[in-house]
């Protein structure tokens, strides 16, 4: 398997951003494990940045914002496995590098579920996300959502939630 590099060791303008690729794929480090097909369709003429928030800095949103002000990327894939709390903070790291920036950063954002499906991500539902309140309120709005909970989540499965608490 190739061996890319990650956001945390990558020099902010390194030629391989700056100049090779003016497109970013921005990825859980876990996905060319978890998704081999997806991963290699994604990395296609793109330059690959892994990150890893469980092993690394969850903060990646500086050196990103860092890495966005020095190369200007043409365009930001944000790839990541649907249901981690780590990879989570990906999304939300690049959706704050563009308002660190104060500038618009083309940028797309996906996750995939059940190693298996790529699922396009709205950049304004990673920015709700942060907010429990607004993500609670959605919630009781359409509780049915928890049922569709229970496919995927083997936190809801085994735990408090399943227990109706």
């Amino acid at each position: 398997m190739k061996k890319y590099p990650m956001v945390w060791s990558t020099w902010v303008k390194t030629p391989y951003i700056r100049y090779e690729h003016k497109e970013w794929l921005i990825a859980s480090a876990c996905l060319p494990l978890v998704a081999p097909a997806i991963f290699e369709e994604l990395s296609k003429d793109r330059a690959v940045l892994l990150a890893c928030p469980e092993q690394e800095n969850p903060t990646h949103y500086g050196k990103i914002a860092s890495m966005i002000r020095s190369c200007q990327p043409k365009r930001i894939i944000v790839a990541t496995v649907e249901g981690s709390p780590h990879c989570f903070t990906l999304h939300a790291s690049v959706n704050e590098a563009e308002y660190i920036l104060g500038e618009k950063v083309e940028r797309e954002h996906y996750v995939v579920l059940e190693a298996k499906e790529l699922l396009k991500i709205h950049p304004a539902t990673v920015r709700v996300a942060r907010y429990l309140h607004l993500v609670d309120r959605l919630l009781q709005e359409n509780p049915g959502i928890i049922e569709e909970l229970s496919k995927y989540s083997l936190e809801h499965i085994k735990g408090p939630l399943w227990r109706g608490q």
